[in-house]
C-alpha cells in the first residue's frame, strides 16, 4: 500500500506541472508542443516507478534515466528552436524537475516531494509577475538584496554564539542577528514601496515609509507641509501611519526575540496604536485626492547600507553593555533612563537589547515599562518635529494623538509594574 501512495503521489505531481505547462501554452496547436499534460504525467509516473525500484541501493537507475531524459529534452529543445526560434528552456528544465521531485516521492519523502511541486508550479505560474518585478527592480535593489544575503547568509553563521566583555553582555551572534532582523524589516518596506509605487499618495507612502523609518518619512512629511500647508491633514494621516507602522514593528521585533513579552506589551501596544489611529480617517476626509510628490526621493533612498547596518550593530552593542551596567548599578530607573534617551535616537535598538536581556535575568515587567518608554519617547520627539518644521497645521494634528498615546501607554504599563511590585 506505501507504494501505491508513493506511486499516486509521483503521478499528482507530474499531473500538477503538466497542467500548469498546459495552460500557459494553451493556445498552441496539439502536437507542436514539447511537453504537455500527458507527458509530465508520464515522466511524474516514471519517477515514481525509478524511486520505487531503488529503495534498496539502486542509485544507478535514478542517474541513467535521468540522462536518457535530460537526452531526449536536448532533442526537443533543438528541434523548437529550430523550428519557432523559441530559445526558453523553462519547461525542458520542468520536466526534469518533475522526474526528480516523483522520485523522491517514489523513495518515500512525500511531504518534501509535494511541497517542492507546489513551489514549482507557483514559479512557473507566476511568469508575468517575475519578469514584472525585474522590470521594475533597479540595480541598487539588487545590490541590497545581495547585501542583505551576505550580513544574513555569510557573516551571521561565522559569528561566535557566546558573551564577551563586561558581565558577558556582548553576544557577536545576537548582536548581528539583530541587525539582520531590522535590516530585513526595513530592506522588504522598502521593496513593497517600490513594487507598488509611491506615486500612489502619501498615504501608501506613510504606511510602508513607516516600515523603513517611521522618523525619516515624518522628516519627509514635515518638509513637504512646510512648504504647503494645505496639505496638512493628508500629510498628517500619512505621519501617523508612519507611527503606526513603528508601534506594530516594536510589538512584532519583541515578540520574535521573546515571544512572552506579547502579554504584557499588547495592551500599551494597542492604546498607543489606538489613540495615534484615531484622527486618520478624519484627516484623509479632508482632501484623500490630492498626492504630491515632494519627498518621494527621502522616502525612497535605499534602507540597506552596510555602513547604516554597522553603525546600527554598534549602537546596539552600547546599549547592551549600557543597559546591563545601569541595571547593576541604579536598578529599574537607570535602566529606563537609558531607554528613555535611546528612544529618541531609535526605538529598535533599545526594544531588541531590553527584548534580549529580558530573556536572561531582566523581568517581563521592567522590560516592557522600558519598551513602552523609548516608543513614547520616540512618538514625542516625531510629534515635536512636525511641528517644528511643518509648522502649526500639521505639526498639532501629529502631536496631540501622539502625546494622548503616549500618556495612555505609559500610565498602564506604569500602574501594571507598581500594582506587581507591590503584590
Amino acid at each position: 500500500m506505501d507504494d501505491f501512495i508513493r506511486l499516486a503521489v509521483a503521478l499528482a505531481i507530474g499531473l500538477l506541472i503538466g497542467i500548469e505547462r498546459g495552460w500557459q501554452r494553451r493556445e498552441i496547436e496539439e502536437g507542436q508542443r514539447v511537453a504537455g499534460l500527458r507527458t509530465y504525467s508520464l515522466i511524474g509516473l516514471v519517477g515514481g516507478v525509478v524511486g520505487i525500484m531503488s529503495q534498496d541501493g539502486g542509485y544507478l537507475l535514478i542517474g541513467l534515466v535521468f540522462i536518457g531524459l535530460a537526452i531526449a529534452s536536448a532533442t526537443a529543445y533543438l528541434v523548437t528552436t529550430r523550428a519557432g526560434h523559441d530559445f526558453g528552456i523553462t519547461s525542458e528544465t520542468a520536466a526534469l524537475a518533475t522526474y526528480l521531485l516523483a522520485v523522491l516521492a517514489g523513495v518515500g519523502e512525500i511531504g518534501l516531494a509535494s511541497a517542492a511541486a507546489i513551489v514549482m508550479a507557483l514559479l512557473l505560474g507566476y511568469k508575468e509577475s517575475l519578469h514584472g518585478l525585474l522590470d521594475v527592480l533597479r540595480r541598487r535593489e539588487l545590490t541590497a538584496g545581495l547585501k542583505l544575503l551576505l550580513i544574513s547568509v555569510v557573516l551571521l553563521p561565522m559569528l561566535p554564539n557566546q558573551g564577551y566583555g563586561p558581565w558577558d553582555a556582548l553576544n557577536p551572534y545576537v548582536i548581528w542577528l539583530m541587525v539582520v532582523l531590522i535590516a530585513a524589516i526595513s530592506f522588504f518596506g522598502y521593496i513593497a514601496i517600490r513594487v507598488f509605487g509611491p506615486s500612489r499618495g502619501i498615504v501608501f507612502g506613510g504606511l510602508f515609509g513607516g516600515m523603513a523609518s517611521s522618523t525619516a518619512t515624518t522628516l519627509a512629511f514635515s518638509r513637504i507641509g512646510a512648504r504647503q500647508p494645505v496639505l496638512a491633514p493628508v500629510l498628517a494621516a500619512g505621519v501617523l501611519l508612519a507611527c503606526g507602522s513603528m508601534i506594530g514593528r516594536m510589538l512584532l521585533v519583541a515578540t520574535l526575540i521573546h515571544p512572552p513579552l506579547f502579554q504584557e506589551l499588547w495592551l500599551p501596544a494597542l492604546l498607543l496604536l489606538g489613540a495615534t489611529l484615531a484622527p486618520v480617517a478624519f484627516y484623509l476626509m479632508s482632501d484623500l485626492s490630492r498626492k504630491p510628490d515632494d519627498g518621494e526621493a527621502t522616502l525612497m533612498r535605499n534602507p540597506m547600507e552596510l555602513k547604516s547596518a554597522l553603525l546600527f550593530g554598534a549602537l546596539l552593542a552600547l546599549i547592551m553593555l549600557l543597559g546591563k551596567g545601569l541595571s547593576e548599578w541604579a536598578g529599574d530607573i537607570g535602566l529606563w533612563a537609558l531607554a528613555a534617551a535611546s528612544g529618541l535616537a531609535d526605538v529598535d535598538a533599545i526594544t531588541l537589547s531590553l527584548a534580549r536581556m529580558s530573556t536572561q535575568d531582566l523581568g517581563l515587567q521592567v522590560a516592557t515599562v522600558g519598551i513602552v518608554i523609548a516608543a513614547a519617547a520616540n512618538s514625542l520627539l516625531k510629534g515635536t518635529m512636525a511641528l517644528s518644521i511643518g509648522g502649526r497645521a500639521l505639526g498639532l494634528r501629529v502631536l496631540l494623538p501622539l502625546t494622548a498615546g503616549s500618556v495612555l501607554a505609559l500610565s498602564t504599563v506604569l500602574v501594571v509594574y507598581l500594582t506587581g511590585s507591590q503584590a
